[in-house]
């Protein structure tokens, strides 16, 4: 009998319609809610993707694999397995999920699932936005260590981190196996994007960083396995069904009817490559829930480094960006992996560091050390995207909108800070932060986090990033709550025009909460 390996995930949901992801352990015939899809290979593993079609406010599902019920399991004592559709109210969002079985203290998504199964579904979030740092490849649990151990002897691949798309396959196995992960998943639909971790440390940090793991032996397959793997477990389920009908590798995928590893590997190592200032492939994209538009932000993958170019996305996908951030809705959401403001203090040194990074000869080498040991490689040390997503985000809190929010996680503790344009926006716009989700920030780094917080810091390193040659701000912020440490889930609750963010802790209830948002 063909088992359920991981899932069922719920992804993409709108008013009639579902994506829901499986992997299972053989080729087999997938079935849910009456819908079915079969499973294609990669390497030794088999996946589907179901689309559900009619569905109306509230549908039970269970999964059947040719036609055997294996969700949900006969004992269970989780409620079942449901989707629904409608209007969005509530969105959780989080990053930064070492494995479950890591010392670093409680698991807030875990939490947060075991608080769900008490409550009535109307209080269930609508959606969950999970912003970076899914799986850690390169600081895996201690059980994998020693699987990697027994399968690489023999070879030179690096000792404790992941490089093939089998090696990815278990660390997503660890995080999302959890049972009560598991329960949370298919229930709640998600939208996810890759950060650092989910590839390897410092992904991308700068050209110098890229060409120094570029001359290791072992990175052509970890980029292979990296990307092929973010696109079975995490991408493919991003998208809504007419983006899957016109995208050509899922395609391919769909009608080959064997292993598709090979064209993984190939497709993944072509999107890893700049050619003219381009990428051959857009992770990014937009989803509209009602009045509330999220645009995810791919700040990763999407960077261009070659040719003394430092640029978060290229051009292109800037474009795309700027198009779609304008129209008709209440709410403008923008998932960035990376925070837009940061500790002032903080921000205006990464900036610096952009401008000696370029300088020649030891100032240059220098900078660039500095740059990758203290992970500069926020939205300020990309100074011209920087600018250029300030002014996108003007134009559209004056486009009608009540809010524009900048989600992120990345720099384990969180945060609101509330922009100020030198002529006021007509919308409230925030960068909310909520990081980690199941990790920590050192402690002996807490107070250097709330140090840079400070107004006389602020304005020490902005004299200096004057004096280096760094551009004015086009936007002034100032922070309204946190810095706050813990692992921790965020809820944003929407009423109309008006929103409201929460930080629920691990631990156990409201650590704080903002309202944002005006009345026209």
């Amino acid at each position: 009998m063909t088992k359920l390996v991981l899932g069922p995930l719920l992804r993409y949901v709108d008013e009639t319609s579902a994506t829901v992801w499986v992997e299972t352990d053989a080729a087999c015939e997938v079935t849910i809610a009456g819908h079915t899809a079969r499973t294609f290979q990669v390497g030794t593993q088999h996946y589907a993707l179901v689309r559900v079609e009619n569905l109306g406010p509230r549908t039970e599902y269970d999964v059947r694999l040719d036609r055997e019920l294996v969700w949900p399991l006969p004992d269970s004592e989780f409620p079942k397995p449901v989707i629904r559709t409608g209007e969005v109210r509530r969105i959780a969002f989080g990053s930064c999920r070492a494995a479950p079985d890591q010392p670093l203290g409680p698991d807030a998504l875990d939490a947060l699932a075991q608080r769900l199964m008490g409550q009535p579904e109307e209080e269930w979030p609508q959606a969950l936005l999970l912003l970076g740092d899914q799986v850690y490849a390169d600081e895996p649990t201690e059980s994998t260590k020693q699987w990697l151990r027994e399968h690489r002897r023999g070879t030179e691949e690096p000792d404790g981190e992941v490089v093939h798309f089998s090696e990815y396959a278990r660390l997503y196995h660890e995080t999302w196996g959890d049972p009560e992960i598991r329960w949370l998943l298919s229930v709640v639909p998600t939208s996810m994007i890759f950060d650092d971790h989910d590839i390897r440390d410092d992904w991308n940090t700068s050209a110098a960083w890229k060409q120094r793991m570029q001359d290791k032996p072992w990175w052509r397959d970890r980029i292979r396995g990296g990307l092929s793997s973010y696109w079975v477990y995490q991408h493919i389920g991003n998208l809504g069904p007419d983006e899957l009908a016109r995208d050509p590798l899922y395609a391919k995928v769909k009608a080959q009817g064997t292993d598709v590893l090979p064209l993984l590997e190939e497709f993944a190592e072509q999107a890893d490559q700049e050619n003219e200032g381009r990428k051959s492939t857009q992770w990014s994209y937009r989803r509209d829930f009602g009045r509330i538009r999220l645009l995810m932000i791919d700040t990763r993958c999407g960077r261009i480094l070659a040719d003394d170019r430092r640029q978060m996305v290229s051009d292109t996908e800037f474009e795309w960006l700027e198009r779609n951030s304008e129209g008709d809705y209440d709410h403008l959401l923008i998932g960035s992996s990376l925070p837009w403001l940061m500790p002032h203090a903080l921000s205006h040194f990464q900036s610096i560091n952009e401008v000696g990074a370029r300088k020649p000869g030891w100032q240059g080498r220098a900078a660039e050390q500095v740059r990758q040991v203290l992970d500069l490689e926020h939205w300020p040390a990309f100074r011209e995207s920087f600018d250029r997503l300030t002014r996108m985000i003007r134009n559209a809190a004056d486009n009608g909108t009540a809010t524009v929010c900048v989600l992120s996680g990345d720099v384990h503790h969180s945060y609101v800070a509330e922009a100020d344009f030198p002529v006021p926006a007509k919308a409230t716009v925030t960068q909310l932060v909520c990081s980690p989700v199941h990790n920590e920030a050192p402690k002996v780094l807490r107070p250097a986090f709330r140090l840079s917080w400070s107004r006389t810091a602020g304005r020490v390193f902005r004299r200096i990033a004057t004096f280096a040659g760094v551009p004015q701000d086009l936007v002034g912020w100032r922070k309204t709550t946190g810095p706050h440490f813990g692992n921790s889930v965020a809820l944003l609750d929407f009423d109309g025009r008006r929103a409201r963010y929460r930080l629920i802790s691990a631990a156990g209830g409201e650590t704080t909460s903002v309202s944002l948002g005006r009345e026209p």
